[in-house]
């Protein structure tokens, strides 16, 4: 046990010194560190461009001058630092984490900033998942952050369920796409939100259209009207529909995200600027 780190909550070991810890308990931020506001954005399932909403959400709240950061919480999937075309290694101080900061002041944590190579995989279970969660809200020298966004793991297992209790979590961004299923994925991700007590922010809908670069016609290709009406049926205001853009898939693809053109989110960020006002 010469290599223990005296954090039980992200050790698997059974050994005669740990302790029973309290997984659940709301973690305190390092000494010195602000975060003003934390939002999740989560989905139901795999796939919807979950990701993609969250980097675009930190890009869009920097824009208008506020200091943002994002904390990648899926940790066996991570793609953020990918998206902002970073491929180094985070450094620390004897007691802490730095983030990493993007071209345009966006600071990033992300398991793939802790491994030897960013193609290595993740094979942890799930206690120990929920512990480096933990420690990346509790263990990184977050630099006065008014804006804090938590790339969710999909689905609603323990990793989602520890965020939520453990972290200060002010509001969930639910992403969705115009599929059959998009009433059930919905409603598990609503479903979650209101047994922990959490205020929904609203719904995004990626991959809602396909822009015609010639006309300018909206083409529907998975369907017109799915989301609107789980919107609907679980009360909840539709903020944006994100469209099927190969551009921004190569803006990600080159580590570029902070470059993308659109005015799809500025509905969700109106929505959490108008929160912090009233």
């Amino acid at each position: 046990m010469s290599e223990c780190t005296h954090d039980c909550s992200s050790c698997g070991e059974s050994c005669a010194e740990r302790k029973e810890v309290n997984p659940f308990e709301k973690k305190p931020l390092h000494e010195g560190c602000r975060v003003r506001k934390v939002y999740g954005v989560v989905s139901g399932k795999g796939g919807v461009g979950k990701s993609m909403v969250t980097c675009q959400l930190a890009v869009a709240l920097r824009r208008e001058g506020y200091r943002t950061a994002i904390l990648d919480a899926d940790i066996t999937g991570p793609s953020i630092p990918k998206a902002f075309g970073i491929h180094g290694r985070a450094a620390g101080t004897s007691d802490a984490i730095i983030p990493v900061t993007t071209a345009t002041g966006i600071q990033l944590m992300s398991v793939n900033l802790l491994l030897e190579h960013e193609t290595d995989p993740v094979i942890w279970r799930g206690p120990v998942i929920g512990g480096v969660v933990q420690q990346f809200w509790s263990d990184v020298l977050w630099d006065d952050v008014d804006y804090m966004f938590v790339d969710m793991p999909p689905g609603t297992g323990d990793v989602a369920l520890n965020v939520f209790q453990s972290l200060p979590v002010d509001g969930v961004i639910i992403v969705a796409s115009p599929q059959e299923l998009v009433s059930m994925v919905v409603q598990k991700a609503v479903k979650m939100a209101q047994m922990m007590n959490i205020p929904i922010v609203g719904l995004v809908e990626n991959m809602s259209y396909v822009q015609c670069p010639d006309c300018g016609k909206k083409l529907y290709i998975f369907g017109e009207g799915k989301t609107e009406e789980a919107a609907k049926e679980y009360h909840l205001p539709l903020l944006a529909k994100m469209p099927i853009d190969p551009a921004l898939a190569k803006l990600v693809d080159d580590g570029c995200i902070e470059q993308f053109e659109g005015h799809w989110l500025d509905g969700v960020v109106e929505t959490i600027l108008r929160a912090e006002q009233a």
